[in-house]
Order: C-alpha cells, then structure tokens, then sequence
C-alpha cells in the first residue's frame, strides 16, 4: 500500500513540475489574481488522476489484494475470539448448573 501511494504521489509531483512549468512560461492559462498556485495544484490533481488510475492498475489491484487479505484475517481472528468467549460461557454456565 505504501509502494502505490508513493508511485502516486510520484505521479502528482511530476504533473505538478509540468503543470508549473507550462502556467509559468505562459502556454497554460494562469489562474485569476492570488489563486494562480490553487490553478497549478489543481490542474495537476486533474492531469494525475487519469495517469495514475492507467499506469497504477496492477499497483492498485496489488494493494487491494493485501487490504483484503488483512480484513479476512481480522474477521478469522475475531471469530475465533468470539468462539473462545462463547466455550468460556458455557463452560462457566455447565459448571454453575451443576454446583
């Protein structure tokens, strides 16, 4: 997960630079008074959204896979706490009943 948001941020820096780089030597638009690095970072949001859900497939599919993978876990080991706790209970239960 950490290897797909870095290779995303990666991404976004890099569209950030060109976007920079374009709204500077004039070929992109600038933005409106003050709001010109809002215009920048936004253009790159957009710019690197696309790029990244294209180059980034396997990367994503890979963290996905992981983040599944850790929630099965979390709910085998959950169950198998919740059946610990159930054979405490009657265990506890049984020998009440018999004293």
């Amino acid at each position: 997960m950490l290897r797909y948001t870095l290779m995303r941020l990666g991404i976004f820096v890099g569209c950030l630079v060109v976007v920079w780089g374009l709204v500077y030597s004039g070929l992109a638009p600038r933005g409106l008074g003050d709001s010109n690095g809002m215009w920048i970072v936004l253009l790159a949001l957009v710019i690197s959204a696309p790029i990244s859900f294209v180059v980034l497939r396997k990367e994503r599919d890979r963290a996905s896979l992981g983040i599944v993978q850790r929630v099965d876990r979390m709910k085998a080991n959950l169950d198998a706490n919740r059946s610990q706790e159930d054979v405490a209970d009657e265990t506890a239960r049984a020998q009440g009943q018999t004293s």
